[in-house]
């Protein structure tokens, strides 16, 4: 493994940082593979209970660089179907992850980069960041952020984001719910490490993972599909070893840390 993405794990918080500052954390299909071999490591990682995607240099990450886009005109129909799935697979292991997932952002994400800022379950962001699935632009569409951005959004401030390709601030992303919370550059990581913590020592791993997993599930059911889940998932959370310990420390009046 190189350097290229660096992964420290400090008090269950795993911190995973992108660390290609002079490209400017672009994405390569080597960059791809290696976050998403880091990132499982940190899922498989027993020490780490809430991970945080960061990076080093002045951009959280800006899409692909020049010469993958360049690469990307000469390859077969195969080759940018392989790469494209090394993409969506990264999203998708973000997205479905067992713990919760936070991007740090500070400078700009875009295109690619902003769908892996954007498809974590909380961003936070300095203000001189910025964002935009810029793909049309260049021809190109953001195809595999457009399955996660509709789950986000619906397809009206969807279709805003993706048919326009504008770069927006870190006020707009924050007034439209792209992202959670807008953080002096002064206090982010801090704020990070705070919030990671409280989720650490205030809320069930167990009972994290099973919300994630019904959110993914739920919305492709109907409502009767729905419920008949949630019931089922409600009565197996019942059956958990968290449930039972939390219900007995709030029955017996005992200050629970997870």
């Amino acid at each position: 493994m190189s350097n290229l993405v660096l992964y420290e794990v400090n008090d269950r918080v795993g911190y995973i940082t992108l660390n290609r500052p002079e490209k400017r954390n672009a994405l390569s299909f080597e960059f791809v593979n290696e976050i998403k071999s880091v990132f499982k490591q940190a899922e498989a990682d027993n020490n780490c209970k809430v991970i945080v995607i960061k990076s080093n240099g002045e951009a959280f990450c800006a899409g692909a660089d020049l010469g993958y886009l360049q690469q990307l005109q000469n390859n077969t129909y195969e080759e940018n179907l392989a790469d494209s799935k090394n993409l969506s697979e990264l999203f998708r292991v973000i997205y479905l992850s067992g713990k919760v997932v936070i991007s740090l952002v500070n400078g700009p994400a875009l295109a690619g980069g902003s769908g892996l800022a954007t498809v974590c379950d909380f961003c936070f962001a300095t203000p001189n960041s910025t964002f935009g699935y810029t793909e049309v632009k260049i021809g190109f569409v953001p195809a595999i952020v457009m399955v996660f951005l509709v789950r986000k959004f619906g397809e009206q401030k969807a279709k805003q984001l993706l048919l326009t390709g504008e770069v927006i601030d870190a006020n707009n992303a924050f007034e439209i719910g792209l992202i959670n919370y807008l953080v002096d550059e002064n206090f982010i990581d801090e704020e990070v490490k705070n919030f990671a913590q409280k989720l650490c020592k205030q809320t069930s791993g167990q009972s994290l993972k099973m919300v994630k997993e019904m959110l993914a599930e739920v919305q492709n059911m109907t409502l009767d599909e729905g419920l008949n889940y949630a019931a089922e998932m409600n009565a197996n959370a019942r059956k958990t070893e968290d449930c039972k310990r939390g219900i007995s420390a709030f029955l017996n009046k005992e200050k629970l840390t997870w």
